[in-house]
Parts: C-alpha cells; structure tokens; sequence
C-alpha cells in the first residue's frame, strides 16, 4: 500500500491506537496512517482478514456484542495495558426494500449496537483509563447521513450516527477538563472499495459507464462541489490530525468531510 501523502515516520512514537473495522476501507486507510507514523496499532473485524499488515495487532470481535468489547479490552489490557487513541470507526447497515416501515425492532436494535452502542461500550471501557492519565484522544467516525437522512430503509443508520454525534459531543464535556478530546469525523461519499462496488452496481444496472454511475450517485446526494469523490485516506488524514497534538484546543466537533455536499448546517 502506497500512502499518497507526505508524514513523519516518528509522529505517534509511543502512542497505543485502536482502529476498530480496519481491515478494509476507511479503517485500513487509518491503521496504516497510524503504522507508518510509528504507533503501536490494533484493528478489529467479525471475520479474520486473509493478511494482517506486519506489526498490526488484529482481534477478532464483534463490537455490537458486550462480548466483543470485552475480548477487546481484555486482549488490549493484556498486550498493552492501555490506549492512548481509540478511533471508534465501525459502521453500516444493510438496505431492505421499503422505505422506514420495512424497519423491524430487531433491524433498529441491530443498527443501534453497530454504530452507537458499540462505540458506548469501548468508550466505557478505555476513556477512565485515558482521564486518570490526563491524556488521550477519541475520535468517532459518523457520517453525512445524519444530516442528510432519507425516508428509506437507511432511516435507522442515519438516526443512529445523529445519536452518536449527540452522544460525541456530550461524552467530550465530561472528558475534556481531564485531559482526553472527544471528536467526531462524519465523511460523505468516499470511494471506498463497497463505494466502488456500489458504483459498478449502478452502471451495470443502468447499462452506462462507471463514471456516469459515480456522478449519478453524487448527484442524488445533491452533489459534491469539490467534484470528485473522497479518498480514504483524507479520512486518515483528519484522523491523525485529531489524535494529533496540533489538534490540543479541538474539543467536541464534528468534521464533516464531504467536498461540499451538506451546504448548510
């Protein structure tokens, strides 16, 4: 993997850093952003990648569960006996067809323990530690979504990312007078390889090129300004720099890295 931009290879020397979901995507774009930037790095999946990255520490769980986080923080506490930057970066959710009545309870519940109460226990787990020490830095990531919801079965995603940038920026007072930054990154429509995949979806179903599909898909967004799609690693870029000391007097914001797309907020 070649990272397309410039960083020191010393700048997180020292630091313990929890990526969770990083074998593909977004997340594998910040674990190698921190890897090559010198931290101690630690990923998690449901399933085992077919190759690790060479001094990557991968744990097989599923966040979503009270079971998970705890083979998480016991496999953490045993390795390393602590975190100094925990990137809560799990996500998803799977389309029905319907709009929101398609939802049934368990597919709320479901969504709720991927993308807020999976982060709520992590948190729990590793922010006292973090505060007792006076320092560390916990990063949420989100997405447009929440400020762009739509009336379909991806109603229950959207709320649940809103409730995480509530649950962010409240959890960020309580941590923030000891020590520990609380941030949220809600990026927009990166051309991560699912992107991709929905993308090829598109054009096949549309019978046009994949560069029409892309357009199409941004144009139901309601554009992106920048013209183009993200790139993972921007998202890796925004997360170092939060985790980073640059980013000392950053406390409580949500980023939303979308080349322009939310126009108001």
């Amino acid at each position: 993997m070649t990272y397309p931009f410039s960083i020191h290879s010393d700048e997180f020397t020292g630091k313990r850093v929890l990526v969770t979901g990083g074998t593909k995507g977004m997340g594998a774009a910040m674990v190698e952003r921190f890897r090559i930037s010198g931290a101690r790095i630690a990923t998690t999946a449901r399933s085992e990648p077919d190759d690790v990255q060479e001094g990557v520490l991968f744990i097989k769980a599923d966040i979503s569960t009270s079971a998970g986080t705890s083979a998480i923080a016991d496999r953490i506490d045993r390795e390393w006996g602590g975190l100094d930057i925990l990137v809560n970066n799990v996500g998803g959710t799977s389309t029905k067809r319907g709009d929101f009545e398609a939802l049934t309870d368990e597919d709320w519940q479901t969504i709720l323990d991927v993308n807020l109460l999976g982060a709520v226990r992590l948190d729990r787990v590793f922010l006292p530690d973090m505060m007792a020490r006076n320092a560390g830095a916990i990063i949420h990531i989100g997405s447009v979504s929440h400020l762009l919801p739509f009336a379909n079965s991806t109603l229950a995603y959207a709320a649940s990312k809103a409730a995480l940038r509530t649950y962010s920026k409240g959890l960020s007072k309580v941590a923030a007078p000891h020590g520990v930054r609380v941030n949220m990154i809600s990026p927009g429509f990166i051309e991560t390889t699912g992107a991709q995949g929905m993308i090829q979806d598109v054009a096949r179903n549309q019978a046009i090129p994949e560069d029409a599909a892309r357009k199409l898909i941004m144009d139901m967004l309601g554009g992106v300004p920048i013209g183009r799609t993200g790139m993972p690693e921007e998202v890796a870029e925004l997360a170092a720099f939060l985790a980073s000391e640059r980013a000392g007097f950053v406390c409580g914001v949500d980023y939303v890295l979308d080349g322009g797309t939310i126009q108001t907020v």
